[in-house]
């Protein structure tokens, strides 16, 4: 009997069967849910789209150009659409990892200094804010009249 067989004795079993097993995978993060004809939503999503924009391209241009040049247009149209659907890198799908392109080229400096908030610059800050508004508190010709504020 081979090694790698689990076996179950003692359980009603009659000692000599061998019971099927199904393999789990370890990394449950990839098991993505399937929606129609094994495809994920996204996945058809972007199939339906990229359907509703090269087809009809197709066959207006098939109108003015041969079948060949049309069909070459019609996947150039529907490409981007098969990567929005199939291509995912380190977990994220096209568009996040574009995204993510986007903010360190152009959004994010290219040059970032180390800044630490020393705590005590913090305190000597806050200490200072505190006395001016004691200061400003005090004084008793700021523009406000005396007289005495009714609460309801």
């Amino acid at each position: 009997m081979p090694a790698d067989r689990a076996q179950y004795r003692g359980l009603g079993n009659s000692g000599g069967d061998i019971v099927a097993y199904v393999s789990i995978p370890k990394d449950l993060t990839k098991v993505r849910t399937k929606f129609i004809l094994g495809l994920t939503k996204r996945q058809t999503v972007c199939f339906g789209a990229a359907a509703a924009t090269g087809l009809p391209l197709f066959f207006a241009v098939k109108a003015f150009a041969s079948t060949s040049a049309a069909a070459f247009i019609m996947v150039i149209v529907m490409l981007p659409w098969f990567m929005f659907a199939m291509y995912e890198k380190s977990g994220q799908p096209l568009e996040k990892y574009l995204m993510c392109i986007y903010t360190v080229k152009f959004k994010r400096p290219k040059i970032r200094t180390y800044q630490t908030n020393n705590f005590y610059a913090a305190a000597g800050r806050q200490s200072q804010l505190e006395s001016e508004v004691q200061r400003i508190v005090s004084k008793k010709d700021c523009g406000v009249p005396d007289r005495k504020i009714r609460r309801r």
